[in-house]
């Protein structure tokens, strides 16, 4: 099986002011937005990648430009508007501390799989467009590069907390358990069985023994078998959670 990245874009001005930038034209990572794509894009450079395929929002592109300006060779790339920002309708640029005052904000953080934004898209179908998707692009990597290949998605903190609740066999009404930081890196893979997390919400750590592993074989270990070759320290795997 393939390997997916799920790298949530850096911070941005709507994050730091505290919008909901949504699908809005034109919002871009601010300093420290570009301060953390350079370190996750760092993290990754060790790793050849296969591909990395990016939402069309802009601040999906540039961090899928710094990702790419790291690696040494010339991953396919494409953009991918089934792993765009979620369709948020007449939620979209206003403030948070605002929105948490309607209704809908409680369903958002309690039953998100009943939650249809108004004059935008339900969570359900956010969820749906972009864990087939991901699975797609997967198995198209796989053929066409072998189970050992790598390749990163470039999405946003929904989008990414709702395929790795998918991976998890979670419904998505757990889904806010989850936490993806701005430029994170999660890990899947998609085995025959069943998916893999191998590791979600990190943002610091060795990413080399990607490189380096060999193929799994998609069956899991009874007793949890000897893991990776990767750091000693489970921190440096695992990473802090960020929001």
């Amino acid at each position: 099986m393939a390997t997916v990245l799920l790298v949530r874009h850096g911070r941005t001005t709507a994050n730091a002011t505290g919008l909901l930038a949504g699908r809005t034209a034109g919002v871009a990572l601010d300093h420290v937005g570009r301060q953390q794509v350079a370190r996750t894009a760092e993290r990754i450079a060790a790793v050849p990648l296969a591909a990395v395929v990016s939402s069309p929002l802009e601040r999906c592109r540039q961090t899928s430009r710094a990702v790419l300006e790291r690696q040494a060779g010339s991953p396919e790339t494409r953009i991918e508007r089934a792993i765009t920002e979620c369709d948020y309708g007449q939620w979209q640029g206003r403030k948070l501390a605002d929105l948490a005052k309607e209704p809908l904000w409680r369903t958002v953080q309690a039953n998100p799989s009943a939650v249809v934004f108004p004059g935008g898209e339900s969570m359900q179908g956010m969820q749906s467009r972009a864990v087939a998707a991901i699975r797609r692009i997967d198995a198209e990597v796989e053929a066409a590069h072998g189970p050992g290949a790598v390749w990163v998605a470039v999405s946003h903190g929904d989008v990414i907390k709702s395929v790795l609740a998918d991976a998890l066999g979670m419904h998505l009404d757990l889904f806010q358990r989850i936490a993806v930081g701005p430029a994170s890196v999660s890990i899947v893979r998609y085995g025959e069985h069943r998916p893999e997390v191998v590791a979600s919400n990190t943002e610091s750590g060795d990413l080399a023994w990607l490189a380096a592993a060999p193929a799994p074989s998609g069956d899991a270990a009874v007793g949890g078998g000897a893991g990776h070759d990767g750091p000693s320290d489970p921190a440096a795997v695992a990473g802090p959670a960020g929001a």
